[in-house]
């Protein structure tokens, strides 16, 4: 293994020279709003890699991807020394700083039991933070981005509601809620009220990001697995239309869902393969 301190100073000396005079012109020209969509194109692509490794690939890319994410971070970093605001290491310390802060179980004399002990401490924690930098404690919710996805965003806003009470004690109370919201999607659609729709959709979409966090599962990334096994079959689907001569928008129904049908299959039967090969009986 690189020794860690030599391979970040490493780092940061090649984006200094990217962006010092006569270095790469493309770097030199950057800034914050310009770095904007890279930083959110590596993060997607670092969890690209991670539902490649959790469905048995190698290790090796997912390395890349977060060094390219690291890119961005020691980029960002670079163009605040250069207007004298703060450094890498400023931002190394911050966060070492804020880690020590919020774990005085660890770091200090505290005593906890159990994870979730250790969120609502978390919340505590981050509210006497938030009350010394602006004189108020705020809310809970803070610091979920708005930008971030809405299933994501979905998820994570419980999460934080729950760190103080506001939560079912068991998937049961969520599951039930789910079905709450089905209802009423339902009386929407009866209505034909668009208006309606689109708002007890949403309160259909929220319910459901409520139940994965319950079961553990984060609905961005179950969602994200749906996706790719949806874009996988239906490639399928195209090869066996294809195969068979049939042209694209001629295939009837009927077709395609058998079509589907058997990728399902093969994908099942190629899924049990793994698992007796790896030894998942």
């Amino acid at each position: 293994m690189a020794d860690t301190g030599a391979a970040v100073e490493r780092l940061v000396e090649v984006m200094r020279r990217l962006r010092a005079p006569g270095g790469c012109p493309w770097d030199r020209e950057q800034d914050l709003r310009s770095l904007r969509p890279y930083l959110v194109e590596e993060t997607y692509e670092v969890l690209d890699e991670m539902d490649r490794v959790a469905a048995g690939g190698p290790w090796g890319p997912l390395a890349e991807e977060l060094g390219d994410l690291l890119f961005q971070i020691v980029f960002h970093a670079q163009l605040a020394t250069e207007q004298g605001h703060f450094s890498l290491a400023d931002v190394a310390t911050a966060i070492a700083d804020k880690l020590e802060r919020r774990h005085p179980h660890v770091f200090g004399q505290a005593r906890v039991e159990g994870a979730e002990q250790v969120l609502q401490n978390w919340a505590r924690l981050k509210a006497d933070e938030r009350k010394a930098k602006t004189g108020r404690a705020g809310s809970v919710l803070d610091g979920v981005p708005s930008a971030a996805p809405a299933l994501q965003r979905a998820e994570r806003l419980t999460e934080k509601a729950s760190r103080i009470g506001f939560d079912w004690p068991d998937v049961s109370g969520a599951r039930l809620k789910v079905d709450e919201e089905l209802a009423e999607l339902d009386e929407a659609i009866a209505a034909a009220d668009r208006d309606a729709i689109e708002h007890e959709l949403g309160d259909v979409l929220f319910a459901l990001a409520n139940v994965g966090r319950k079961l553990n599962s984060p609905p961005e990334d179950a969602l994200r697995g749906t996706n790719r096994r949806f874009v996988s079959r239906f490639h399928r689907v195209e090869e066996k239309l294809a195969a068979a001569g049939i042209a694209f928008g001629e295939a009837s129904l009927e077709q395609m869902d058998r079509f589907w049908d058997e990728a399902k299959a093969e994908e099942r039967a190629g899924a049990g393969a793994l698992d007796r090969a790896g030894g998942g009986g």
